[in-house]
């Protein structure tokens, strides 16, 4: 438990770096949409911290899936529904979502669709590349059997 807080840490501080990078070109497509033309110092420094706090966090929880007694689904689900809250609370906070129930459910069904897609997108490659290993592992023992 000890090695999966201290990874958790490593990870988030790796990760946090990018927060106000990803706030850097936010505000700049913003600013190319002519939705922001002016930020007050306010502005800046709740998106640099929430940011920096969201990719703290973002980074981190991959570690949920080291923890083996934990059920894959399971760990996606745990790791889901994390992301999805600091994901709410970072645009909340920083009045990228407006309070009501359209936006929330609008929001709600981007980061499910966005997120079962990552998600789908990685099981076909991991799906793919270990078909291949077990077709080269199947062809070696096929030719060891043959000698």
């Amino acid at each position: 438990m000890k090695n999966n807080i201290r990874e958790f840490i490593r990870r988030g501080f790796i990760s946090c770096g990018f927060g106000p990078m990803v706030l850097a070109v936010l505000y700049l497509i913003l600013k190319k949409q002519g939705l922001v033309e002016t930020l007050s110092v306010n502005e800046v420094c709740t998106g640099i911290f929430s940011l920096s706090a969201l990719a703290f966090v973002a980074g981190g929880m991959n570690v949920v899936y080291r923890i083996e007694r934990l059920p894959l689904m399971v760990a996606i689900l745990i790791h889901g529904v994390v992301l999805y809250i600091c994901y709410f609370v970072t645009y909340l906070m920083n009045g990228w979502l407006e309070w009501g129930t359209d936006p929330i459910i609008v929001f709600t069904f981007i980061f499910v669709v966005g997120y079962l897609m990552i998600w789908m997108s990685i099981y076909l490659v991991t799906k793919r590349h270990t078909e291949k290993v077990n077709e080269v592992l199947y062809r070696n023992q096929e030719t060891s059997d043959d000698q």
